[in-house]
C-alpha cells in the first residue's frame, strides 16, 4: 500500500488544513522557498504577522545566569551576553548560586569576590552595558542566593528573620509552679531571646505529637513573672486536671541564604514581614551597590529585581517583632489566648483546641480558623512590608519587581496581582493548577506576564533533553513537554534553569555548573545550557519557537470559562477543582482562580453576565469547600457579600457541596468568628443559593450545573488531553492548543480530533501560526456555525500549535470542510484549497457552500526507504584528558558507513561519544517528479534535537517532539541528498570523564535510530 504509517503522518502540519513546514499552504516560488501568505490585505493583522515572523528578543525566553559569587571577568561576562543573544534568547538573570562548589569543598574568597562586592558590581555593569547593545534584558537578584539576605545584620537584629520558640512545663491541678520560666526548645541561633508571653492552658488530651487544650481555659501569667521567674498556682478544679505553662520567646532564626556564605561578613535572611527587614535590603543597595554609573545602566536596561521563593526556614513559628500588635489590628482580636495553636516545631503544629464535650469537628474548625487568621496576617505583612516597598524601590531604579511569592501559606494569587511579574517554578509545582493559581492574580489585575523558573529536573544535569520522541522512560519527561504544558496553564515567560558562567576555581571539564555535582557527589539538577552542550548548535531554532509562542501568549487579553473562588492560595499545593481538572479540561473547559482579596476589589464587576468583562471575562463563579484544609464549607464574609452582589448583577454562580455539607446550613466565615458572623454568612449563602442564576450541586455534577445555567465553553472537543489558552487581541482570537500533561507522571498519546473555537468576529477564518518556522498561513479546511469555527488538530504527545481566528480579508474565499481520512488532508495554496494525498485515487470534498468537489490523483510515488547512510560524528571531549581542569573542548570527527541505523552507543568505538552526528543518504525520485509532488520525511526515533537539509538547503527549525518533517517542495527530480543532523547531551562522555559523579547514570540513547522513510505526496487544487 502507498500509505504512510498513520502514527507518523503529518505531525508538523498539526491541522488537517494546516501549513507544511516550509509554508506549503503559502504560495511557493520557483526555488521552493515560501512566499509569506499573511501579507497586507489577507485579513490577518500585518503587524502581528511581522512580529511573529521575527519576534526579536522582546518576547524571547531567558536564563538564570549562574555566577560563582562575584569571581567574574567583565570581558567574559560580555561574551556570554553575546552567546545568549546570538542564540535568540532575551533575558539573563544574574544569580549567585554555588551549590556545586560547596559540594566539592571549593572556597572562593567572598571578602574579595562576594555578592555586592567590587568584582560583582563590575560584572553586573559589564552585563548591563553589553545587554543594552544586544537587546537583552538583565534582571538581578536582590541579594545572594535566597531568600533575601544582607551582610549588614546579625541574627540579633530586629531586621533579621525571627522565630517564636516556646518552652513548656506541666502543672497538676492545685499545684504550684515556682521556678525559672521554661526555656525555649530547639537549637538557638541567636544570643538574644526576648520573652513575648507567659500563659497557661488546661490540657484535655495528648498524643506523642499534639497537646489538646481547652479553648476557654487561657490564663495570662505575665503578672506572675518576676524577671525570668514564674510563681503560679494552678486552679484546683477540675480535680486531676493537668495545666501546661507556656513561655514564648522571640529570637533570631539565624537563617542564612542557601549554600552560603556568599559575603563577608556572612549574610542573614531578613525579616520579610517588617519594614525594618525590607529597609535593610534597600539600604544595602543604596550603600554598597548603587553608584551613578550603576543607576544609569539599570535605568537604561529596564530590567527587574528578582527574588526566589519564600523559603523561610525556622525551627519554630515564623514571627516578627510587631506580630501581636499587627495581628490585633488586622484580624480584630488578641492572638495571645489562641497563640498555642500556631506554635510550631520543625514546621509541625504542636497544639490544638479541644473543649470537653465539644464535637471534634467544631474544635478542628476553631483551630483552623485561628491558623487561617495567622497566615492571612503573615500574608498581608509580606504584601505591605516587603512586596510593595521593594516594588517602590525597584521603580526608583527604572526597574520592575519579579518575585516567586510563595513558599508559605500566604495569598499567592493576591501577590501575583501586585507584582510587576509573578514567577512560578516547574521543579516545585505539582501540576498545572498550581500555575493557574498564580495566573489568576495576574489576569484579574490586568498584568501581562506570568514567568516560570523552567525545565529544572532532579538528577538531570548534562542529561536534559528538549523532547526526545523515542520510547525511553524519560522521553516524555523533558523540556518541551514541560514548557508546552505550563504554557497551557498561563505561563508566558520561561526563565530556563540555567546558563552557567564559564568557569570557577578547581572545577573540571566542561566547566562550572551551579548544582552539579550536588551534595554527596550526586548528579545535580538544572542543565548547564550554553556552548559547552552539543544541543546548543540547534538551540536558535528552539529559541525562535519559544519567542513566537510567548509572543502569542503575551498578546491581547486572556479569556476563561470558569473561575473558582479559592479560600486559601498557597502555591504548589497540587490541589485543584476536581471536576474541571479531571473531566472538564478534557472537554475544552478553561478555568482560573480568584481569592477573597481579589474578588472584593472595587474594579471587579459584572457586565453582561461576565465577571471582570474587560479582562478574563469569567462566565461563572464556582464556590466550593476548602480543599486545602478540612473540606469545610467556609468563605470570607466580605467575599460572601460580594458574591451576592455579583449574583444579583447577573453572574452565574455554582455552589459545590461536599460530604453532605450544605452552604445554607453549614457555612462558616473564614477565621475566628462569633455567632452573629456565622448567622450572617449563612443568610448570605442562602440568598445566593436562591438566585435564579445559581445552582447548588455535588462536585461531580458541576458539568450538569453549567449546562443548566446555559454556560458554554469557548473551546469544545471530544474527551482528550488537548488544553488551550484563548487570548483576544481586538477582533482577533489567538488560540494556543497543546497536547498537554496536567502532572509530570501522566503519559500522553497522540491526539487527532476536531476542535470548535469561538470567534469574536463571526466572519473570522482560521489561520495557522507555525511557531517553528514563523509562517502565518490560511487554514483551508474548516466549518463555521454561528460564532464557532471547526478545525482539525493532530498533535503528538507534548506538542503545541497556535490558531488565530481573524477577518478573512481579500483572496480568502475557497474553503472546504475538515477532512478526516488517512493519508489525506487539505491545505491552502495561494487563494485556493488543495488536496494533499499520499494515496492515488478520487477524493470527494465538501465545499463550505455544501457543494461537492472531486479531486483525482492518478499517481503518488511509493515510499522510499534509504538503504545506506554515512555518519559523520563530531565527538565532544576534553582537550586534555590528563588535565581535567583544562576546560577547553576538543571535537574529533569519526566517520562510519551504516547499513542499518542504531544508537551511537551500539556502534563500535562510539559507545561513549557525546556530540553532533550528521547522517547523509541519497534517494532517487526519478525523472517524473513534478511541482505537485512533495514528501514527508519520517525519521522514526531520533534523540535529541535535530535539523534537516535537502540538497544542502536547510528545512525550517524542527520540533524535537515530532519525528515527521514536511520537506515541502524542496525535492527535485532525480537524485536528492538528505542530511539529518542530531545533537546529544554530554552525559555519555561525562560518564567516563568524571565517573565518580556521572558513572552511576545509565547511558543515554543518542542519534537517529529510525526506521526512516520518505513518504511522497501529491497536491492538487480543489476545483472552484
Amino acid at each position: 500500500m502507498n500509505e504512510p504509517n498513520p502514527v507518523r503522518l503529518n505531525r508538523r502540519a498539526l491541522f488537517g488544513a494546516a501549513a507544511a513546514t516550509l509554508g506549503a499552504a503559502a504560495v511557493v516560488g520557483a526555488t521552493g522557498a515560501p512566499v509569506p501568505a499573511a501579507t497586507a490585505g489577507t485579513g490577518f493583522p500585518g503587524d502581528l504577522a511581522k512580529r511573529f515572523r521575527k519576534p526579536g528578543t522582546g518576547s524571547a525566553a531567558g536564563f538564570r545566569w549562574w555566577w560563582p559569587h562575584g569571581l567574574v571577568d567583565p570581558e567574559q561576562v560580555a561574551r556570554e551576553v553575546d552567546q545568549v543573544a546570538d542564540a535568540g534568547f532575551g533575558v539573563l538573570e544574574v544569580a549567585v548560586v554555588t551549590h556545586s562548589l560547596r559540594a566539592r569543598g571549593i572556597e572562593i574568597d567572598v571578602a574579595q569576590h562576594g555578592w555586592g562586592g567590587p568584582t560583582w558590581v563590575a560584572g553586573v555593569k559589564a552585563a548591563l552595558a553589553r545587554a543594552a547593545e544586544r537587546g537583552v534584558r538583565v534582571d538581578i537578584t536582590v541579594g545572594p542566593s535566597w531568600p533575601a539576605a544582607v551582610p549588614t545584620i546579625t541574627p540579633e537584629d530586629d531586621a533579621a528573620c525571627n522565630e517564636l520558640a516556646f518552652g513548656q512545663a506541666d502543672v497538676p491541678a492545685g499545684g504550684t509552679y515556682d521556678a525559672e520560666l521554661p526555656a525555649p526548645t530547639g537549637e538557638a541561633h541567636s544570643d538574644r531571646a526576648e520573652l513575648v508571653t507567659v500563659q497557661a492552658h488546661r490540657v484535655t488530651a495528648r498524643t506523642s505529637s499534639t497537646t489538646t487544650i481547652d479553648p476557654g481555659s487561657y490564663v495570662d501569667l505575665a503578672g506572675s513573672v518576676s524577671g525570668t521567674r514564674l510563681t503560679w498556682t494552678a486552679p484546683a478544679e477540675p480535680a486531676g486536671a493537668t495545666w501546661v505553662v507556656l513561655a514564648t520567646w522571640r529570637r533570631g532564626s539565624g537563617q542564612e541564604p542557601e549554600a552560603g556564605p556568599h559575603t563577608a561578613p556572612r549574610s542573614y535572611v531578613v525579616d520579610h514581614f517588617s519594614e525594618a527587614g525590607t529597609q535593610a535590603v534597600i539600604d544595602l543597595w543604596e550603600d554598597r551597590v548603587l553608584d551613578s554609573e550603576m543607576r544609569a545602566r539599570l535605568r537604561a536596561a529596564g530590567g527587574y529585581l528578582f527574588e526566589d521563593s519564600l523559603e523561610i526556614e525556622t525551627e519554630a513559628t515564623i514571627w516578627t517583632p510587631r506580630m501581636l500588635e499587627e495581628f490585633e489590628e488586622r484580624a480584630g482580636y488578641d492572638l495571645r489566648p489562641w497563640l498555642p495553636v500556631v506554635l510550631e516545631v520543625d514546621e509541625a503544629y504542636r497544639f490544638a483546641l479541644g473543649a470537653p464535650g465539644a464535637p471534634a469537628t467544631t474544635d478542628a474548625l476553631r483551630t483552623n480558623q485561628v491558623r487561617d487568621d495567622f497566615n492571612q496576617v503573615l500574608s498581608d505583612l509580606y504584601r505591605d512590608h516587603h512586596l510593595r516597598p521593594m516594588q517602590e524601590f525597584a521603580r526608583t531604579l527604572g526597574m520592575g519587581l519579579r518575585i516567586q511569592a510563595y513558599g508559605l501559606e500566604t495569598d499567592s494569587t493576591e501577590h501575583a496581582a501586585i507584582l510587576d511579574i509573578a514567577e512560578t517554578e516547574s521543579l516545585g509545582f505539582k501540576n498545572l493548577d498550581d500555575y493557574r493559581v498564580m495566573a489568576g492574580g495576574r489576569d484579574i489585575a490586568g498584568k501581562k506576564i506570568l514567568s516560570c523558573e523552567a525545565i529544572c529536573y532532579n538528577g538531570a544535569a548534562y542529561n536534559t533533553t528538549w523532547g526526545a520522541n523515542g520510547t525511553s522512560p524519560t522521553a516524555q519527561n523533558q523540556a518541551l513537554f514541560t514548557l508546552n504544558s505550563i504554557f497551557a496553564a498561563g505561563v508566558n515567560q520561561a526563565i530556563i534553569h540555567g546558563f552557567p558562567y564559564a568557569e570557577a576555581p578547581d572545577v573540571t571539564w566542561p566547566g562550572f555548573a551551579a548544582f552539579s555535582p550536588y551534595y554527596n557527589g550526586a548528579v545535580g539538577f538544572g542543565e548547564a545550557w550554553g556552548p559547552r552542550t552539543p544541543q546548543w548548535e540547534h538551540v536558535p531554532g528552539i529559541a525562535g519557537y519559544l519567542a513566537r509562542t510567548q509572543l502569542v501568549l503575551q498578546t491581547g487579553v486572556p479569556k476563561y470559562d470558569i473561575v473558582f473562588l479559592r479560600q486559601k492560595s498557597g502555591a504548589s499545593t497540587g490541589i485543584g477543582p476536581f471536576w474541571v481538572t479531571n473531566d472538564g479540561t478534557k472537554l475544552g473547559w478553561s478555568h482560573s482562580f480568584i481569592t477573597s482579596a481579589l474578588l472584593t476589589r472595587d474594579d471587579v464587576t459584572v457586565r453582561g453576565g461576565r465577571l471582570a468583562p474587560d479582562g478574563p471575562a469569567y462566565k461563572v463563579l464556582v464556590i466550593g469547600p476548602d480543599k486545602i484544609r478540612s473540606r469545610e464549607v467556609t468563605i470570607d464574609l466580605d467575599a460572601a457579600r460580594k458574591a451576592l452582589e455579583l449574583g444579583r448583577a447577573g453572574l452565574p454562580i455554582i455552589l459545590v457541596s461536599d460530604a453532605g455539607k450544605d452552604w445554607t446550613r453549614d457555612a462558616t466565615p473564614i477565621g475566628r468568628t462569633d455567632e452573629a458572623a456565622v448567622a450572617e454568612v449563612r443568610r448570605l449563602m442562602t440568598e445566593i443559593a436562591a438566585l435564579p442564576t445559581t445552582r447548588s450541586v455535588a462536585e461531580a455534577q458541576v458539568g450538569t450545573a453549567l449546562a443548566a445555567l446555559g454556560v458554554a465553553r469557548d473551546v469544545e472537543h471530544a474527551d482528550s488531553t488537548v488544553m488551550h489558552v484563548r487570548r483576544v487581541h481586538g477582533d482577533v482570537d489567538l488560540y494556543y492548543l497543546a497536547n498537554a500533561r496536567h502532572a509530570e507522571n501522566r503519559r500522553l498519546s497522540r491526539v487527532t480530533q476536531d476542535v470548535w473555537l469561538t470567534a469574536t468576529d463571526r466572519s473570522a477564518v482560521p489561520w495557522l501560526l507555525d511557531a517553528w518556522s514563523g509562517t502565518v498561513t490560511r487554514v483551508a479546511a474548516f466549518e463555521r456555525a454561528g460564532d464557532r469555527v471547526r478545525v482539525r488538530v493532530d498533535l503528538v504527545p507534548g506538542q503545541s500549535t497556535v490558531v488565530a481566528l481573524a477577518p478573512p480579508g481579500a483572496g480568502v474565499a475557497r474553503t472546504v470542510l475538515p477532512l478526516a481520512a488517512a493519508g489525506k488532508e487539505v491545505v491552502a495554496r495561494g487563494a485556493n484549497a488543495a488536496l494533499r494525498t499520499t494515496v492515488a485515487g478520487t477524493t470527494e470534498l465538501t465545499r463550505a457552500d455544501g457543494s461537492t468537489a472531486r479531486v483525482r490523483v492518478d499517481r503518488v510515488r511509493e515510499p522510499v526507504v534509504p538503504t545506506a547512510w554515512t555518519l559523520e560524528l563530531e565527538d565532544w571531549r576534553p582537550a586534555d584528558p590528563a588535565d581535567p581542569k583544562n576546560l577547553a573542548t576538543e571535537k574529533d570527527v569519526a566517520e562510519r558507513e551504516l547499513a542499518t541505523l542504531q544508537p551511537w552507543s551500539k556502534v563500535a568505538g562510539l559507545e561513549d561519544v557525546s556530540g553532533v552526528g550528521r547522517y547523509r543518504t541519497t534517494v532517487d525520485l526519478g525523472d517524473d517528479w513534478t511541482a505537485d509532488d512533495g514528501a514527508y520525511l519520517e525519521l522514526g526515533e531520533v534523540n535529541d534535537t535535530f535539523r534537516v537539509r535537502v540538497n544542502g538547503e536547510p528545512v525550517a527549525a524542527c520540533d524535537p517532539l515530532d519525528a515527521t518533517v514536511d520537506l515541502g517542495h524542496l525535492l527535485v527530480p532525480g537524485r536528492n541528498e538528505l542530511e539529518v543532523e542530531v545533537a546529544s547531551t554530554l552525559l555519555n562522555r561525562l560518564r567516563v570523564v568524571t565517573p565518580a559523579v556521572y558513572g552511576a547514570a545509565a547511558r543515554q540513547t543518542y542519534g537517529l535510530t529510525g526506521p526512516v522513510r520518505l513518504v511522497p505526496y501529491v497536491e492538487k487544487v480543489v476545483p472552484g
